[in-house]
Formats: structure tokens, C-alpha cells, sequence
């Protein structure tokens, strides 16, 4: 192997660790809260009709509860509003213990007797992120869940006529799926809250199921959303902690105009501002306490049951998970509001900012600012303060008396509340009927606290900063000294619209004074078309970084990101924007990681594309390794995607490819949160084309090096193995005889159609792991043997072998008058075989004829039975090279069906796990009837070896198929990665043909 060939993989494998590194650790740390149970968990059992449990078997329906709350539910006689926990991906049901302990704390907490009932699904813990065929019963078995729960509130004087759904993960796809069902009623859910879902695409299309499924909902959600706009959703991603579902998959495909669907990330949540990862956003606790605030704001008082008023819904979702105002949710407020105070409460800012510092003693404190002179000069006016009590705090004055104001209207509703103060910023041009603006700093009781206000002109405050490109590796920078004294300030990051792009961003604070009492910084990255605001904090002075990244690209790359930075006053600021690569190799696999299998099997594909023509041309094949080096084409792959992608857009070759009933091409998955096709599918984008190489580059590394790790792993396995078999030194054992073959063939497929055709396919890779394993210990005796035998007798050998193989050279030119006479050396075989049957009781004699055999023409090699593996030619070079040709053959095989036996290993998974329930076959199974070829072809390269390959007729054809085919996978598979199962049985079975002919 070339030095050159290791350090370019070697460099690629470096690149890959880098990219993965920062996808699964370059990230802020888990500063998530746990949430405790105060009492013992109890999950008590709902009863269900005998037909459904005759049904779903494998289901169940569960009422969580704790001490007292448990004690009272035992009669199931519930008068609470109730709420249905929906668990995702191999999720357990036992994941509500976090919504429902502090929906009770929450409880014990409210006079009324207002509570939750909170119910959870038992799913068995199934694998529907991999495996779709469940999906559609798990969507059955909720709505009768549903129907279930609203029985148990019949005796009810106000029963519910809806229940309140949380899906995490797939249980939120399943929640949305239910509105796909014939005979569901839309008035039976509400509301939906969704946490983590990939409401967008599935991670991994691994099966024709899971894309049917998504395509309905999808087409239920989008193209016939008329009678949903009453249903509620709300969509939370994790943020960058959460890489098994990217936070781009959690927007929700719903019309624009809908109101009624919010999507979001967890970090823009207030009150919450961390970033979870997929199991953490479950028990999160400052996300559980804004879900349990919501559920209760919407529950009504009279009624103790959720709102059925839709607006009413998503004005308390955005007061706790859009923007808070600081302020108790529905309070009615006078409009104008009195103020009341005597003349010393009142004092009159004529200062362009205000710094006050409420004393211990506790008082009343107005100030005024009066608009009059300010309208001119200044557009804004900027007010915070940590006081975070839910009061009203700053009002326009519409009324004075003197120096004080008598009359105003409240104008606290626009408050955002941030990680350390609350802040408001009122536009100066609509407050035209005010005179005067009001901030109150009263402390009444005693409580310490910071007001800072101050006048602001916008334009002078907003300053725009092209990032740098995203290829100069960190060598330029973009940055930006800020030395005003204002509170507030806008840096906008201009071209920063796509997701492939990543900088660290880093602002360095120091002021001339220090300050005790100062208030803290507060940088927030916003992002204008999708809500997945970050926020930092930090100290004065202090160093602080950010993670410039974005979940979804711009639709239309109008506008830049925005940072917002909340300053201290008389302090100096320098921000500096520094592309980071190893960000954006994080990107990439965040993105297009799930692409990467495709790639890996192009890769292989051509490397066993490789070895076919090694043999058509010497007659052995090349070492797997220099096979999977020589197999990074990338020009001859791309090319023609990219030449498909350009002539599809004529509309000439789009009505031809219809005509032909082709399927629409893939691309890599698109990243804007709005981007949809046909089929529930992604927009492709220009800039995924782009990254097709490097995709190729990695998939080509990945199947270097894991056909490295696989020779280490066969010989450490064959080592182990050894001790179980007889020392062989033919290249036949491990191969099975033709009635062995036809009779495994037809009870795979018995056993396939019967049980699940994955079973099918890892029993196949399993006997051809077998071949290989004898292969490894015969190449491994025949050495020993080779280094044990004397140096003279070595030689002796060796001049045998170099006569042996000009008989060959005269065989092969011969060859055309050998199979004229096929008939004829048949039945010489067959007197042969009966000679050697006698010939098997003298040992030296045996070896003697056995050696002439094989120099004496074709007619055994084209005999299909396989040679015992006891017999033991003259030891030679030429043997040892025989067998290692076929290994190296074999192993490459075995590389590549290791991928269909990895993309069928969920349907199997969920198949060995549901047979304590029932026996039957997998229905529905994504792997039957496909996977017949791919395992009789299998089955038939068990006897395989390259000297049949050297002679066949067809290998010429079969290894100019393997390019096509490799285009055809590129072109099909990305988003349809069971596809790859398909292209590998295609180039697999004119190789089995071309060993039998």
C-alpha cells in the first residue's frame, strides 16, 4: 500500500473525527435542571376493550401518579383535565414521570382543585424512527386510547370533549397522524405540543413505509389544512445538544397564513434559554415548568378543562414560549390608568440616560421623560431593569398636572424578559398621543434593584459587518470596535444566511470603572425567518464566545443574522467574526450526515467493480484495500448527477423522464424551514451539489478504513475459530455443494416470506462470513506450512509450480477445444470421481493423482462441486496466492453486504422483539420479496473463486455495469436509502451469473 494512499485517507479520517468531534461535543454544556419525583411514580393501567387488547397486544395505556393523587385515582374516577403523553423513538411511557410530578406540585400549589390528569402511551418501546411499518398502528391504537380516556370522564358534571396531546420525538409525527384517519374526529385534539418531532422528513429513510407515512401526513397538514386551522401546535427542538434530530426537521410543513402553528427552538424559549439534548428535552426542567405554566393558564376556571377558544390558546403559548412580558397573563388593566403620589415621588429626567438604584427602604419613585424635546433627535427609548416582579412599570402620560401625571396608558405589554433583567424599547413614532413617558421604580417592599434607561437613535446603534467566507479557514477575520455609551446595540451580520456557514464569534468587554452593582451583559443571536434566538450571558469585563450556526437557511437570503448586544454604559466593546472549519465540517455532517451510507456504498461498489476488472485483465484481483483507494472517482460519479440536475430543467427532458415513469431525482437534504417537493420531500439547494465531493471523499475513507478494521477483525475472529476446525490447504472449503445451495435457497425463502426477510438476509451474510473465516485460517495455514518447509524443497516446489503454470498458459490457449469436448471430460470426471472415491483409502498416492488433476484442464473447474477441504496439493507459492486472490475477493463481498445487512437490521430488531407477543410474520416487512435476489446471489458467490471469474464469458459485461450503477445510487438513493439495498442486488447478481458461466 502507497504511503501517499494512507495519508490521504489518513488526512480524510482526520477530517471526519474533526466534523463528528464538534456534531457530538461543540456544544455548550447540559445546564438543563433535573426534575425529582417527592413521592414513589405509580403507573396504573388503564383497562381497554377486549378487541383492542386482542389487537395490540404489545400496547398499553398508563395513569401516572404519586402518593395521595395515586391513592384517589385508584377508581379511576377522574375529574381533572386530561393531558397524553406520547413517547418516541424506543421510547418508555415512563418518560411522563417529569410532565406529571410537576403538573401535581403545580397542583397542590393552586386553590379550586384545578389538576392534570396526566396519561402516557406504552409503545413497547419500538424502533419507528427506523422501522415506519408501526407507525400506522401506533396512529390506531392512539385514537382508541383517546376514545378511551374521554369514557373515564362520562359521570363527569363537565366532562372533556378533547384531550391534550405531547409527542416526543416520532409520538409527535404519530400525534399529527392521527388527523390522517377516516374516522377520526379533528374535535378530539386540540392542542398538540411537540418535542424534538421531525415533523420535516424522517432522520433516516430506511424503509417505503416511513416515506408513505410522511407523505400522508404531510398532505393531510398542508394540501387539506382548511378544517385543521382550530388545532393547535407547537413545535420545540432541542437546539445543537439534540444531533439525532436537528432542529430544522422540527418546523412544522403548514401554510404561511396559518396562526395556529408555531415552531420553534428551545433555546429562544424564555424563562428556559438552554439547549437539550433528544432525551433531556423530556425532563428538562425549565422546559417542563413553561409546558405545566401553559396548561394550566389554559385551563378554564368554571370548567377545570382546557379552551376550547383557539385565539385564547395561542395568546398564553406565545406569552410562555414566544415573549414574555413580566407579567401575570390576562390581567385587565384600566385604560387610561390613574397614578397617585405626592410631588416628592415624582422627579423629571432631563438627562439622556438614567441610572438609578432602588435604597433598602422601601418608597414610591416616578420619572418623567418628556417626548417633546426628544421626537427630533432620537426614534427610540431603551429602559431595563432586574426588578422582575409581574407588575406594569413604564406608562405614556396623556394627562399632567403640574409636575406630575394624573392620567396614562400602560405600555409594558411590549417587555422582553431576558436571562438577568427585563427590558423595553417603545418606537417614538407611535406614541404620538403621548406627552410624557413614565418608569416606576417604587419599592414599596424594601426589594433592591437597577433601572437603566436611556434615549436612543437607532441608525447610530445598528452597524453592519460582512462575515467572512466560509473558506478562509479562519485566516481572515471581520470585526468591530464599539465605543459608545449606549445600552443597546445591533450588529448585523451581513451574507450569514446559510447553514453550511460557522464562526466563532467573540466579544471582548472592559470598562475604565469597575462596578459592583453593574448589570450583566446580554448577547442574543436572532435569527428574522425562524425562531431559534440564542441567548449569553457574561460579566464585566470578560471574554466571551458564541456559536455563530443556524438551524435553517434563509429562504430567500434577503437578511442577515442579527446580534443583539445589551451593554453597560461607558464601556468598550470589540467584536470579532472568525470562520471556524471545524464548525463547518460539524455542519456538514449535521446536515448530510445521513447521506453518507450512500457514498460509503458507492465507494465499495466500485472497489468490487475494481477486482472484476483486475481479473478480466490478470486474471486475480486487488488487495481490498487498493481496491477501495482506486475506487474514489468522484468525476466520474458527479458528473453525470450534475448533468441530470441541469437537463431537468428543460422542459423537453422533464416530459421524457415522466414519460418513462422515472422517479424525481434526490439531493441532499435541503435546510430552509419552508423548503418542500412532491412526496413530502426537501428542496434541493445549489449548495448541497457542491458538497458532493467532499461527501464522497468521507464515504470513501469510511470504507477504507472499515475494510482495514474488517481484515483485523476476520483474522482476530478466524484466530479464535481455528481451534474448532481441521487445518485446511484448499481454496474450497467453506463452500458449499450444489444440492446444499438450492436447498438453503428455497428454505431462506420460506423462512423469509414466513418469519421476516431481513432474518433471510443475515443468515446469508452469515454463511458467506463462514467462507471468508475458512479462507482467512487456510491462507494462514498454508503459510505456516510454506515456512516449515525446507529451503530445497521449496525450490523444488516453486520449479514445479513455474512448469505447472506453462501448462496452464497451454491449457488456457487450448481451452476452446477443451469445452468442444465437454460431454466427453464429463464423463471422464465422472470415472475420475469414482478413481479418487477408491484412491481416498492411499494418502500419497491420492495427493500424487490429486496434483495431476488439476493441471489437466477445465472440465473440474467448471465442475460445480466443491473439493473436499482435506485434500492437500504439492505446497507452492502459486496455492497461497490462489487462496489469498479468493480472499481478498471474498472479503470485498463481504464488505458489501454488510450494508443491506445493516439498513434491514431495524425491521428485524422490531421483529425478534414482538415474538413473545405473536409468531407470525413480520407485516408489514420493507425487506419481502426484495431481498430474494439479493440472498440467492449471495448464496451463490459462496463458491465463488477467481480462477471460475477468469473464465467466464460475462464478467467483461458485469464489471462495466458496476459505474451505471454507481450514478443510479447517487442519483436515487440520498433520500431513499432503503435503495441501496436495491443497487447492490443489481450489481451482485450478474457477479453470481458470471461464476456460474
Amino acid at each position: 500500500m502507497r504511503v501517499a494512499t494512507v495519508a490521504f485517507y489518513g488526512c480524510a479520517l482526520g477530517l471526519l473525527a474533526m466534523g463528528l468531534r464538534e456534531m457530538f461535543s461543540g456544544f455548550e454544556e447540559n445546564r438543563c435542571t433535573m426534575t425529582y419525583m417527592f413521592e414513589y411514580p405509580e403507573y396504573r393501567r388503564i383497562a381497554l376493550p377486549r378487541r383492542m387488547a386482542r389487537q395490540y397486544p404489545a400496547y398499553g395505556l398508563y395513569l401516572y401518579g404519586e402518593g395521595q393523587y395515586a391513592q384517589d385515582t385508584r377508581g379511576l374516577k377522574l375529574t381533572g383535565a386530561p393531558v397524553l403523553f406520547l413517547p418516541g423513538n424506543a421510547g418508555s411511557y415512563k418518560q411522563a414521570r417529569s410532565l406529571g410530578s410537576v403538573a401535581l406540585r403545580k397542583a397542590e400549589a393552586l386553590e379550586g382543585g384545578v389538576h392534570l390528569n396526566v396519561f402516557t402511551i406504552d409503545f413497547n418501546e419500538e424502533l419507528v424512527a427506523l422501522y415506519g411499518g408501526s407507525l400506522r398502528r401506533q396512529t390506531h391504537f392512539l385514537h382508541e386510547s383517546i376514545k378511551a380516556i374521554l369514557r373515564l370522564y362520562k359521570d363527569h358534571e363537565a366532562p372533556p370533549h378533547s384531550v391534550v396531546l405531547v409527542g416526543h420525538s416520532m409520538g409527535g409525527v404519530v400525534a399529527r397522524a392521527l388527523f390522517t384517519l377516516p374516522r377520526f374526529s379533528p374535535r378530539l385534539v386540540s392542542l398538540i405540543i411537540t418535542q424534538a418531532s421531525p415533523h420535516q422528513a424522517p432522520v433516516l429513510s430506511l424503509d417505503t413505509h416511513l416515506l408513505e407515512f410522511y407523505s400522508a401526513v404531510r398532505q393531510r397538514w398542508v394540501g387539506r389544512a382548511e378544517d385543521l386551522r382550530n388545532v393547535t401546535v407547537l413545535s420545540v427542538g432541542g437546539g445543537y445538544r439534540d444531533y439525532q434530530v436537528r432542529s430544522g426537521l422540527t418546523a412544522l410543513p403548514c401554510p404561511q397564513d396559518d396562526p395556529s402553528k408555531l415552531s420553534l427552538v428551545v433555546t429562544a424559549v424564555p424563562r428556559t434559554w438552554v439547549s437539550t439534548d433528544h432525551l433531556s428535552i423530556v425532563w428538562c426542567k425549565e422546559l417542563v415548568l413553561a409546558t405545566v405554566r401553559a396548561f394550566f393558564d389554559l385551563i378554564e376556571p368554571e370548567t377545570g378543562q382546557f379552551s376550547d377558544d383557539p385565539e385564547r390558546r395561542m395568546a398564553i403559548l406565545n406569552h410562555h414560549f414566544i415573549r414574555h412580558p413580566v407579567r401575570v397573563l390576562g390581567e385587565q388593566l384600566e385604560t387610561p390608568v390613574s397614578l397617585s403620589g405626592s410631588p416628592k415621588t415624582w422627579s423629571e429626567v432631563n438627562t439622556l440616560r438614567l441610572a438609578y438604584s432602588a435604597p433598602k427602604e422601601g418608597q414610591a419613585k416616578y420619572f418623567l421623560f418628556a417626548l417633546s424635546s426628544r421626537r427630533r433627535a432620537y426614534s427610540h427609548f431603551y429602559c431595563r431593569s432586574n426588578n422582575l416582579e409581574m407588575t406594569s412599570w413604564v406608562y405614556g402620560c396623556t394627562q399632567m398636572n403640574g409636575s406630575m401625571c394624573v392620567q396614562a396608558v400602560d405600555l409594558s405589554f411590549g417587555t422582553e424578559l431576558l436571562p438577568a433583567y427585563k427590558v423595553l424599547t417603545l418606537s417614538l413614532s407611535e406614541l404620538s398621543s403621548v406627552s410624557h413617558l413614565i418608569v416606576v421604580a417604587s419599592n414599596l417592599n424594601g426589594r433592591q434593584f437597577t433601572v437603566e434607561c436611556e434615549w436612543q437613535r437607532q441608525e447610530s446603534q445598528t452597524i453592519s459587518v460582512p462575515v467572512p467566507h466560509v473558506l478562509s479557514f479562519g485566516m481572515s477575520v471581520s470585526d468591530v470596535t464599539l465605543n459608545s455609551t449606549g445600552l443597546r446595540h445591533t450588529i448585523e451580520l451581513q451574507h450569514f444566511h446559510q447553514v453550511y456557514q460557522a464562526f466563532r464569534i467573540s466579544v471582548v468587554s472592559h470598562c475604565k470603572v469597575t462596578k459592583a452593582d453593574r448589570l450583566p451583559n446580554v448577547y442574543i443571536m436572532k435569527v428574522p425567518w425562524f425562531r431559534e434566538d440564542s441567548v449569553t450571558t457574561s460579566s464585566i469585563p470578560s471574554v466571551t464566545e458564541i456559536s455563530g450556526m443556524l438551524h435553517t437557511s434563509s429562504p430567500d437570503n434577503s437578511a442577515g443574522v442579527l446580534l443583539q448586544l445589551h451593554t453597560a454604559p461607558n464601556c468598550h466593546y470589540k467584536v470579532s467574526v472568525r470562520t471556524s472549519f471545524p464548525r463547518v465540517l460539524g455542519q456538514v455532517l449535521r446536515f448530510c450526515g445521513p447521506v453518507l451510507p450512500v457514498y460509503v456504498a458507492v465507494a465499495l461498489l466500485l472497489a468490487c467493480g475494481g477486482q472484476m476488472s483486475s481479473v478480466v485483465r490478470m486474471g486475480r484481483p486487488l488487495q481490498m484495500s487498493h481496491a477501495v483507494a482506486r475506487s474514489l472517482q468522484p468525476h466520474k460519479v458527479d458528473l453525470p448527477v450534475y448533468l441530470l440536475h441541469l437537463l431537468l430543467r428543460y422542459s423537453w427532458f422533464q416530459d421524457g423522464w415522466s414519460a418513462l415513469h422515472l422517479p424525481p431525482l434526490d439531493a441532499l437534504p435541503a435546510t430552509s424551514p419552508d423548503g418542500t417537493t412532491q412526496e413530502g420531500l426537501p428542496l434541493n439547494e445549489d449548495w448541497p451539489r457542491l458538497l458532493s465531493p467532499l461527501l464522497y471523499v468521507l464515504g470513501a475513507a469510511m470504507a477504507f478504513w472499515g475494510s482495514v478494521l474488517l481484515r483485523l477483525f476476520l483474522r482476530l475472529l478466524s484466530l479464535l475459530l481455528a481451534p474448532l476446525h481441521r487445518p485446511s490447504v484448499s481454496r474450497d472449503c467453506g463452500t458449499l455443494h450444489r444440492r446444499t445451495q438450492l436447498l438453503l435457497i428455497l428454505c431462506l425463502s420460506v423462512l423469509g416470506w414466513a418469519s421476516c426477510g431481513a432474518l433471510s438476509i443475515t443468515a446469508t451474510f452469515l454463511l458467506h462470513l463462514y467462507r471468508v473465516l475458512r479462507l482467512q485460517m487456510t491462507e494462514r495455514s498454508l503459510s505456516h506450512m510454506l515456512n516449515l518447509v525446507p529451503e530445497k524443497q521449496t525450490d523444488k516446489d516453486n520449479g514445479t509450480g513455474n512448469k505447472e503454470r506453462g501448462t496452464g498458459e497451454k491449457e488456457r490457449g487450448t481451452g476452446e477445444k477443451e469445452r468442444g469436448t465437454g460431454e466427453k471430460e464429463r464423463g471422464t470426471g465422472e470415472k475420475e470421481r469414482g478413481t479418487g472415491e477408491k484412491e481416498r483409502g492411499t494418502g500419497e498416492k491420492e495427493r500424487g493423482t490429486g496434483e495431476k488433476e488439476r493441471g489437466t484442464g477445465n472440465s473440474e473447474v467448471l465442475d460445480s462441486k466443491p473439493k473436499e477441504c482435506n485434500g492437500a496439493p504439492l505446497l507452492s507459492d502459486s496455492v497461497l496466492q490462489d487462496v489469498r486472490d479468493d480472499l481478498q475477493l471474498h472479503v470485498s463481498l463481504s464488505a458489501l453486504l454488510t450494508l443491506p445487512v445493516m439498513l434491514c437490521a431495524p425491521s428485524l430488531i422490531h421483529w425478534t422483539r414482538n415474538l413473545r407477543y405473536s409468531v407470525a410474520r413480520l407485516d408489514p416487512d420493507p425487506c419481502w420479496p426484495h431481498s430474494v435476489p439479493l440472498f440467492i446471489a449471495s448464496l451463490l458467490l459462496i463458491n465463488c473463486n477467481t480462477l471460475t471469474l477468469s473464465y467466464s464469458k460475462t464478467l467483461p459485461i458485469t464489471s462495466r455495469l458496476v459505474l451505471p450503477l454507481s450514478v443510479a445510487m447517487v442519483t436515487f438513493s440520498p433520500l431513499h436509502l432503503y435503495r441501496v439495498n436495491y443497487f447492490v442486488s443489481a450489481a451482485l447478481v450478474p457477479l453470481a451469473v458470471s461464476c456460474l458461466f
